[in-house]
């Protein structure tokens, strides 16, 4: 997501040394550094990495160091398809549940190997306080005492670096993933990229800059992600772009979208709901659009990427 254009107003060969630094999780998921080493560009970060609860769903802010969390399929039922998953957040937060570990979960449920993206995100303070000033500055809303509030000059030059910085962590997410295809069973030609919101700018940020390595076989920009004004590349990947209506910036954004592919003679299937707002993720709301992942997996059908080969 380009922060202010897809949320609405009222919201918005070292590779191989990492198995040695993977780490398992309370649920006892791998998880794999995206970088050798520091991530370039953010060699003098300092923010600690916090995690809270939005209610029941676990949320990240404060990603300093970008990991993969693997959702791998029994072999026995593994197709060789691979998707790497994007949670959003307007590059504050990752909305990690709803976003991507609930994706994954299903994904890997029906074959497809999983790993959800921390990407790097700007630094929204150590506490509270100053956690919830970075979201009025997001959303446009007022401080608790009625004053607006103003983003220093840094601040808006942060907010400007990271879609690049965390684009650059979702190419070599997908290095590493084609790098280490035959050790998780993936066909090297069917990994793809999946986001939501912010984590749809970065998916189009992987489409629109990859280099041979880091190129997708498909790609899903979910309420989120355009060109950045750039052309279509020749051989641009197909498109899986849904988008709910009443997500106005964003669904005019994915219309736009799906014109420029169609445009280029590139493939590209979009679906609009009528109802859903921003940042439905796999959350129940009692429409339609609960079931868009379905329509994700008809589509990887279609294409292909559904049977073993």
């Amino acid at each position: 997501m380009r922060i202010g254009m897809f949320l609405p107003p009222v919201c918005w060969m070292a590779l191989l040394g990492f198995v040695a630094m993977a780490i398992p999780t309370a649920a006892q998921q791998t998880v794999i550094p995206v970088w050798p080493g520091v991530a370039p560009g953010s060699e003098n970060w300092t923010q600690k990495e916090v995690e809270y609860l939005n209610g029941t769903q676990k949320m990240v802010r404060n990603v300093v160091t970008p990991t993969l969390t693997l959702y791998l399929p029994e072999r026995a039922k593994a197709n060789g398809t691979a998707v790497v998953i994007c949670p959003g957040g307007g590059f504050h937060f990752h909305s990690w549940d709803s976003e991507g570990v609930e994706v994954a979960k299903w994904l890997q449920a029906r074959g497809v190997a999983a790993f959800v993206l921390k990407y790097r995100l700007i630094d929204t303070g150590a506490t509270q306080p100053e956690f919830q000033r970075h979201l009025d500055i997001l959303f446009g809303r007022k401080s608790a005492d009625g004053k607006e509030v103003v983003q220093t000059p840094a601040e808006e030059a942060e907010r400007k670096a990271i879609p690049a910085l965390a684009a650059a962590d979702g190419k070599q997410a997908m290095k590493v993933v084609r790098q280490r295809a035959a050790e998780w069973g993936i066909a090297p030609d069917r990994i793809g990229i999946l986001g939501f919101s912010a984590g749809g700018a970065v998916t189009m940020g992987v489409v629109m800059n990859y280099d041979a390595d880091s190129r997708p076989a498909f790609a899903a920009p979910i309420y989120g992600g355009d060109t950045g004004g750039k052309p279509v590349p020749a051989d641009a990947p197909p498109l899986f772009i849904l988008v709910a209506n009443d997500d106005v910036g964003a669904s005019l954004g994915s219309l736009r979208l799906c014109s420029e592919w169609k445009t280029a003679n590139k493939s590209a299937e979009l679906h609009i709901y009528s109802k859903g707002g921003h940042g439905f993720g796999m959350n129940k709301r009692g429409l339609p659009v609960d079931t868009w992942i379905e329509r994700f997996r008809d589509w990887l059908d279609v294409q292909g990427l559904m049977k073993s080969r």
